[in-house]
C-alpha cells in the first residue's frame, strides 16, 4: 500500500479518470463513427445516459465498500471469491487489450511526424510495442508521479477537443454536417446500434477511480467524487466535439484519416496547427497509457494480494510501483500488439475495442448487480436502497445492450475469455474452500453456503 505522502488527491484521481476516458476514448473515434456517419452521434445521448447510470452506480458502491479491488472487490460481496476472481480477469484482460488500442490511437497521431509508422503493419506494431513499454518504465516512479504526469498530459486532449468544442462552430457547414448524416442509409435503430460500442469504448474508465481505491487520500469521498466528475466533464466535451468535427471535415475525408482532430485544424486554420494538435494528440494518448497501465498493475496487485493471482503481482518498490508485475504485464501487451498486426489501422483499433467492451461491460454488469447486497450489508435507508437500485437496474440493462450490439464476434470472443478465466478459476478455487475430516479421516469439502443455508 502507498503510504499517504504518496498517495493521489481528488484532483489528481479525477484527472486520472478523465485521461483513461478521454486520452484513449476520443482521439480516434470521429474517424470510426465517420464510417457509420453522422448518424451515429444519436448513439451519444443513449451512452451519456447509460455511463453516467454506471459511474454513479460506482460511486455508490464506493461508499459502502472501500476494500481494495474496486469492481473485484463489489462482486465478492454478492458472489464470493469465485465472483471475485470472474470480474478481475476479465477486467484485466480489457485493459490489457485496451492498451493496445490505444498505443494504436498514439501511432495514428505519430505517424504524421515520422512517417515510417504507417508504411507497413510492421512497422506500426513496433511503434505500438515501444509506447507500451514507455509508458510502463514511466509508471516506475509510483502513483503520485503517475497522477502528476496525468494531470500535464491531459492537457494534450482537453485544449483541442475541448476549444473545438466551442470555436468549431465558427467553421461548421450544415451542408458537409447534412452530406454526412447517413451515408449508407441505415435505420435509426441501426444507426444508433452500430455506434453504441464506441461510445462507450470512450466512457471506459470511469470505473478506474475504484480500481485505484488503494492508492488514493480519503477513498470514501475523493472515489465517488472522482467517478462522477469525470464521467460528467467527459461526456460534454465527447457530445460536443464529435458534433462539430462532423460539419467541417468532409465525411469521405474524416472516415479515412490517421488523426481526425489535427485534420479538423487543419481545415479550420493551417496544416501547421494541425501539426501541433497532432503533437497534443500523440502526448494525451501516452497520459492515457501511463494511467491505463498504473490501473492495471494496481488492479494485478490487489488480486494478488488476496491470493488469486501469482505473489510477484505484489512487490512494489520503495515508490509504491508493483513493478514486477509491471513488467510482466509489458511482455503479454506486446504479445498481444504481435497477434494484431493488420494493414488498416482503422479495422485493427475496431476490433480491439469491440473485444475490449465485451470484456469490460461484464465485470460492469456483474460488479453493479452486487450494490444491493452491500446496501442491505450496511443497513441503508429505504430511499437511498431505492433509489440505487432503479439507478442501477438502467446501468445493468444499457451494458446489456452494449453487449449485443458489440457484435457476434466480439462476444463470441469475450464469451470464449470468459470461459477461460472459469478454468483458471477452477486450478485455484481450493484456496479457499474450507475443508474438513471424512468419516474416515479423509478430508472432504465443507458444505456451500447454499447447502449450508
Amino acid at each position: 500500500m502507498a503510504t499517504a505522502g504518496k498517495k493521489m488527491s481528488l484532483i489528481q484521481l479525477t484527472f486520472i479518470v478523465a485521461v483513461n476516458m478521454m486520452g484513449s476514448g476520443i482521439i480516434m473515434l470521429p474517424t470510426n463513427m465517420a464510417q457509420v456517419g453522422a448518424i451515429s452521434l444519436l448513439s451519444w445521448g443513449v451512452t451519456a445516459v447509460g455511463s453516467m447510470a454506471i459511474a454513479y452506480g460506482f460511486a455508490q458502491a464506493g461508499i459502502f465498500n472501500q476494500r481494495p479491488g474496486g469492481m473485484s472487490a463489489y462482486a465478492e460481496d454478492a458472489y464470493g471469491k469465485d465472483g471475485y476472481f470472474l470480474v478481475f480477469f476479465l477486467y484485466f484482460l480489457s485493459l490489457a487489450i485496451g492498451n493496445v488500442a490505444i498505443g494504436i490511437s498514439a501511432v495514428g497521431y505519430l505517424s504524421a511526424f515520422v512517417p515510417w509508422l504507417s508504411s507497413a503493419p510492421i512497422a506500426t506494431c513496433l511503434g505500438v510495442i515501444a509506447l507500451l513499454w514507455l509508458t510502463t518504465v514511466a509508471n516506475f516512479g509510483g502513483p503520485a508521479v503517475t497522477g502528476k504526469i496525468g494531470s500535464i498530459t491531459v492537457w494534450g486532449v482537453i485544449l483541442p477537443v475541448g476549444l473545438l468544442s466551442i470555436i468549431g462552430w465558427f467553421w461548421f457547414s450544415g451542408a458537409t454536417f447534412s452530406a454526412a448524416w447517413n451515408p449508407q442509409g441505415l435505420s435509426l435503430g441501426a444507426g444508433i446500434g452500430s455506434s453504441i460500442s464506441l461510445t462507450l469504448w470512450a466512457f471506459l474508465g470511469m470505473e478506474s477511480a475504484a480500481q485505484n481505491s488503494d492508492a488514493v487520500e480519503n477513498p470514501k469521498k475523493n472515489v465517488p467524487l472522482a467517478c462522477l466528475f469525470g464521467t460528467l466533464g467527459a461526456g460534454v466535451i465527447y457530445i460536443l466535439s464529435t458534433a462539430v468535427i462532423q460539419g467541417i471535415v468532409p465525411n469521405d475525408e474524416l472516415a479515412k484519416s490517421t488523426g481526425p482532430f489535427g485534420t479538423a485544424y487543419a481545415h479550420m486554420f493551417n496544416p501547421t496547427i494541425g501539426r501541433i494538435v497532432m503533437a497534443l494528440a500523440v502526448l494525451a494518448c501516452l497520459g492515457s497509457l501511463l494511467g491505463w497501465q498504473f490501473t492495471i498493475a494496481s488492479t494485478g496487485k490487489a488480486a494478488a494480494d488476496e491470493r488469486m493471482f501469482p505473489k510477484l503481482f505484489s512487490k512494489i518498490n520503495a515508490a509504491g510501483a508493483p513493478i514486477v508485475g509491471m513488467l510482466v504485464l509489458g511482455v503479454v501487451q506486446t504479445a498481444l500488439a504481435l497477434s494484431t498486426i493488420s494493414p488498416n489501422l482503422s479495422k485493427q483499433f475496431g476490433k480491439l475495442v469491440n473485444l475490449a467492451v465485451v470484456t469490460n461491460v461484464i465485470p460492469y454488469i456483474i460488479a453493479l448487480s452486487a450494490l444491493g447486497v452491500m446496501m442491505k450489508s450496511a443497513n441503508a435507508p429505504q430511499n437511498v436502497y431505492r433509489r440505487n437500485s432503479i439507478i442501477a437496474t438502467i446501468a445493468i440493462l444499457y451494458s446489456t445492450y452494449a453487449l449485443y450490439a458489440s457484435g457476434f464476434e466480439a462476444v463470441m470472443g469475450g464469451m470464449l475469455v470468459a470461459s477461460l478465466t472459469y478454468l483458471l478459476w477452477g486450478f485455484i478455487a481450493y484456496r479457499f474452500t474450507e475443508r474438513r475430516p471424512g468419516p474416515r479421516g479423509v478430508p472432504e469439502p465443507a458444505p456451500s453456503a447454499s447447502v449450508r443455508a
